[in-house]
């Protein structure tokens, strides 16, 4: 199995990539969290 090697450029790609990805993640559990306590407190009724 061939190991493929990245070039610096990449790696910083890639961890960029994944730190947005997790703040996006994040932000939607935040807005899901806020959602579902809006509902359950009946706020806006």
């Amino acid at each position: 199995m061939e190991k493929i090697t990245l070039s610096e450029a990449q790696r910083k790609s890639r961890r960029n990539r994944n730190i947005a990805l997790g703040i996006v993640l994040a932000g939607l559990v935040v807005l899901f969290y806020i959602m579902t306590l809006v509902k359950i407190g009946g706020v806006g009724n």
